[in-house]
């Protein structure tokens, strides 16, 4: 039976089909327009869904739908995203009514750590986190092939644990949290804190990799916290390997000089866990989402 997986991120929304053989037939990718609401983005997904169906033939196929956030068990709404016109949305009863199908909607940090821990960097390892450090901070937690979820759906938030009380406003209504700091948009806000001028993420790193000062301060800055944030998850949980993706998992200093800062941090005379970069690229959020499809 073919699987569709559809990702829905906060600039884009990706489709794919993997066939019987896990071979991808199909891929598109779209606009998210979160700036045109949410409505807007219901629709997007409805469209993307309806040719990657018509491209099959409309053949029996699972479906599975990635999102910022979760369903609250609560409320049946959608809570903690970053793509912050879906909170409080009834996004699954919403998209199940305009798609006419039953699907299974799931955090996308869970996606892209299901993905890796099935076909990628993860593969073989009995526990996986899986971490997402983009323009926010995700994270997920497979064990034995199976995503976890817990009782409030918060299973794996990494990114909102709380690394500096008095700290960064979040989004989230909390200070200090983790994806204030090492996300893209941390990165940035860091940046402008220190210097006064406002510069894109990608920009720093590489100001970083010419031996900028200010660069390099805000950097240096950049790598304890994120040594002291993963610290806090292997000290806590303890997995077989952390996995690391989104846009800033290309920082090679990640492994060499962050990996230094965690071995500090954590609460063991040395630091076993492998810590390595994405396999899947940005192909695993959408892939997991093929995978936990119904």
């Amino acid at each position: 039976m073919y699987r569709v997986g559809i990702d829905l991120g906060g600039t884009k929304i990706e489709g794919i089909i993997l066939a019987d053989n896990n071979k991808e037939i199909f891929r598109k990718r779209i606009p998210t327009e979160q700036q045109k609401g949410y409505q807007q983005i219901i629709r997007n997904i409805k469209t993307l869904y309806d040719e990657a169906a018509a491209y099959i033939k409309n053949q029996p196929h699972t479906l599975g739908v990635g999102t910022p956030g979760a369903v609250s068990k609560k409320t049946g709404l959608i809570k903690n995203s970053n793509t912050q016109c879906l909170n409080n949305k009834p996004m699954y009863k919403d998209l199940q009514k305009k798609l006419g199908r039953d699907f299974r909607l799931e955090n996308d940090a869970n996606c892209f750590a299901l993905a890796e821990a099935l076909e990628g960097a993860g593969k073989g390892y009995r526990m996986v986190f899986g971490i997402i450090m983009g323009t926010g901070c995700g994270g997920g937690i497979v064990y034995e092939g199976r995503v976890l979820n817990g009782p409030q759906s918060i299973t794996g938030e990494w990114g909102h644990h709380t690394i500096d009380p008095e700290g960064n406003d979040c989004y989230c209504g909390k200070k200090g949290c983790v994806e204030t700091y090492i996300s893209g948009t941390g990165l940035e806000n860091s940046y402008q804190r220190l210097t006064g001028c406002k510069k894109a993420a990608s920009e720093i790193i590489k100001d970083f990799h010419k031996a900028d000062p200010p660069a390099e301060q805000c950097m240096g800055l950049f790598f304890n916290r994120y040594g002291r944030s993963v610290a806090n998850l292997i000290t806590i949980l303890d997995p077989d390997i952390v996995v690391i993706g989104g846009g800033l998992s290309n920082i090679r200093e990640l492994y060499t000089i962050g990996r230094k800062y965690v071995e500090y941090n954590t609460f063991n005379d040395s630091l076993e866990t492998p810590i390595v970069c994405n396999q899947l690229g940005d192909s695993a959020g959408v892939h997991g989402a093929a995978d936990i499809g119904i």
